[in-house]
């Protein structure tokens, strides 16, 4: 029996919980007992939504964002502006700088940024996808908001040597985005003013 009393159905939910990130066993615990105390309201609706993403998520085959349709919403969307292309390092930066609702271009999801330390080279990531697309459909400024972390940063200017031949404008985010912050912990307000305060790379 589990030293906390739970059947191994529980058990195994709180250490899938657990696994989430900013989750460990004690914020599993109390996550699952929430969910087992409201199991009409939340547990039995969450399990349902969890079930139908499962089966319909997929990743767009144009910007690389997760959706439930290929292209995505957003690539199918006709009022947004084709000439700009937001370069973001995965799908939480893509809904962070959307929440600000300030960016009405298109996207490009990379799938990461570079990194000796962890191995991820140029090949790892979207940006010959990137480099196609920038050709392709007319894009007359690339957006690059990245994490203006290290590797970030590297990342930023690997893509601008890549597409300095097609003579697009390069920019980057500025004020309002620390160093070493990341979007998805930013407020709507400070993504708002560091797209609008954007400079050329």
């Amino acid at each position: 029996m589990n030293s906390n009393h739970s059947g191994d159905e529980i058990q195994r939910l709180i250490d899938l919980l657990a696994k989430l990130p900013g989750f460990g066993p004690r914020s599993g615990r109390r996550a699952a007992l929430a969910l087992i105390r409201k199991r009409e309201t939340l547990l039995e609706p969450l399990a349902r939504a969890m079930a139908e993403v499962a089966a319909t998520v997929t990743e767009c085959s144009v910007c690389g964002a997760v959706d439930t349709r290929d292209p995505c919403g957003i690539c199918c969307d006709p009022s947004r502006n084709g000439t700009m292309l937001c370069v973001v390092e995965q799908a939480g930066d893509l809904w962070a700088m959307e929440r600000g609702g300030a960016f009405k271009g298109r996207y490009h999801v990379l799938g990461g940024v570079l990194s000796a330390l962890d191995g991820i080279s140029p090949e790892d990531l979207r940006i010959p996808d990137l480099a196609h697309r920038v050709r392709s459909e007319g894009v007359e400024e690339v957006v690059l908001a990245l994490n203006a972390t290290i590797d970030g940063t590297t990342t930023s200017h690997y893509i601008a040597d890549a597409l300095e031949e097609t003579g697009v404008t390069l920019t980057t985010l500025a004020q309002g985005v620390p160093i070493g912050g990341e979007l998805d912990y930013l407020d709507e307000g400070t993504i708002t003013a560091a797209l609008n305060a954007r400079k050329t790379l």
